[in-house]
């Protein structure tokens, strides 16, 4: 837990201006609000000041300033993630990576690249392509968002289910602590001796170091790859066919589905031609050998028409397929022409429960009195499900979060977990205690106090305060009483 600063606003930024250009240290209001919130724009902080360094050493001295004072400090980079996990603390500097953009080298033979971590994702793949590869994890918002941010929170996206998350695709990281020393965890090996601390500080949320360099593993490009759609009459027929085709032995590159909602707003936008008039869409790719895939894609075919699906299409051409991916990376922009606002959440259940958490999802929707549009990673679990509101409707933001926080912990009733890739941030905290035991988080305190024992990392953040969650819990117990003897009432 920070102290209270130990220097003023104006000291604070005459240190920063002594090595930093001063353009590059702000400090009026009016240019620091866009630095208030990320991607979840309903948690909003302005900072004490913001800082653009571009070189480690400005970052190393940036920290030792924030650590000998006691001033938190909040890493940012493209800031569009969805959990507030990059929101300001109002004491605090946020350390803005957006001069790291370089690609400090791509090596083919041995199929990876070093990079700075402001670095786009999808500028990863333009620049590896004239080598015949590409970086594997593929967020829906790859086009701005960096490496540094996906290392932060884990990013996966619809081909993680083949190729794996972030966590697999990185071979090593460099980072400031928050004392300001530069380490290096990880190898360019394969595998390194002694403790994963690449897997810890990957997801870690900023709480554990500032990261100024990845090098990222790198993967050849698929001799072939094609998308069979398969649309369902029932969400449960849609659900109950995603572990039909990996208990049939097929690991897809991707396994996405949508529900109704979802499919009428991405197909409206980008013109996908999905069937409108379905309940739940699959869109299942199959890459590798020219054989394996047709083998593979005859299979699926196959697959879902026998657990029920109304339609299935495959893909002819790149163009294609490309088309169809494009509706589906669409859909949350998609999403949001048909509602004011909604609530993006981020929840991951076993394959074997999705039908189930759907449906009791939508009958939760009929509870809170809000839509639901529903599109996610179904091959591993990870749910997007975004809650359609209004925030200039008066507690129908407080509704939507008391929906989200029900989803949520629905999730880890039945086996799940509260975040996939977005991260716990600010909008998750209350649920840490639904998911952990004091004990638990605890062991999470102990990792953070070894790492930074200051506290002046991303502070507020990942994981709550002991007491608070003690609190929380009271009052879900409380609460839950109270609704059980509504009931009985009732």
């Amino acid at each position: 837990m920070t102290t209270k600063p130990k220097v003023s606003k104006a000291e604070l930024a005459e240190q920063f201006r002594a090595f930093i250009d001063p353009d590059y240290v702000i400090t009026d209001d009016e240019t620091m609000k866009p630095y208030e919130c990320d991607g979840m724009s309903m948690y909003c902080e302005m900072p004490l000041l913001v800082v653009l360094p571009e070189t480690v050493e400005q970052v190393q001295r940036v920290m030792r300033i924030c650590n000998e004072n006691a001033v938190p400090v909040v890493a940012r980079g493209a800031g569009t993630g969805l959990s507030a996990g990059a929101m300001p603390n109002k004491e605090g500097v946020v350390l803005s990576l957006a001069k790291f953009n370089r690609i400090i080298h791509i090596d083919p033979l041995a199929r990876s690249a070093r990079l700075q971590p402001g670095v786009r994702n999808l500028a990863i793949s333009e620049e590896a392509a004239q080598y015949g590869l590409y970086y594997g994890p593929d967020p829906s918002s790859q086009i701005a968002c960096t490496i540094g941010g996906n290392v932060a929170e884990n990013s996966g996206g619809v081909h993680c289910l083949k190729y794996g998350l972030t966590v697999h695709n990185i071979l090593s990281v460099e980072m400031v602590t928050a004392e300001g020393d530069v380490v290096t965890i990880g190898s360019d090996g394969l595998d390194s001796c002694g403790m994963d601390l690449l897997a810890l500080l990957t997801g870690s949320e900023g709480l554990l170091g500032v990261v100024t360099e990845v090098q990222v593993k790198l993967l050849p490009k698929p001799e072939v790859a094609r998308v069979v759609m398969a649309g369902f009459d029932s969400v449960q027929k849609g659900g109950d066919a995603v572990g039909g085709i990996i208990s049939h032995g097929i690991i897809p590159g991707g396994l996405e589905m949508m529900d109704g909602h979802a499919i009428i707003a991405a197909d409206d936008f980008a013109q996908a031609g999905y069937p409108r008039d379905a309940k739940a869409l699959l869109l299942c790719e199959v890459d590798g050998t020219e054989e394996e895939v047709l083998e593979h894609i005859a299979e699926a075919e196959e697959v879902f028409r026998k657990l029920g699906a109304t339609s299935v299409r495959t893909s002819r051409s790149e163009e294609e397929r490309a088309l169809l991916w494009k509706g589906r990376k669409s859909a949350f922009p998609a999403v949001g022409r048909i509602s004011p606002d909604y609530y993006c959440m981020d929840g991951t259940i076993p394959r074997r429960e999705i039908a189930n958490v759907l449906t009791q999802m939508e009958q939760m929707s009929e509870q809170f009195g809000l839509r639901v549009a529903n599109v996610f990673h179904a091959g591993d679990g990870n749910l997007h499900p975004l809650i359609l509101f209004d925030a200039n409707v008066p507690g129908e933001f407080e509704r939507t979060e008391a929906f989200g926080s029900s989803i949520l912990e629905l999730c880890v009733k039945v086996g799940g977990c509260i975040t996939g890739e977005h991260g716990v941030g600010v909008e998750k905290v209350r649920q840490m205690a639904v998911q952990f035991n004091d004990e638990e988080l605890q062991q999470f305190h102990d990792v953070k106090a070894a790492f930074d024992p200051a506290g002046i990392l991303n502070p507020g953040k990942g994981v709550p305060a002991l007491r608070f969650c003690q609190e929380y819990r009271s009052l879900e117990h409380k609460q839950h009483k109270h609704d059980h003897t509504e009931a009985a009432h009732g």
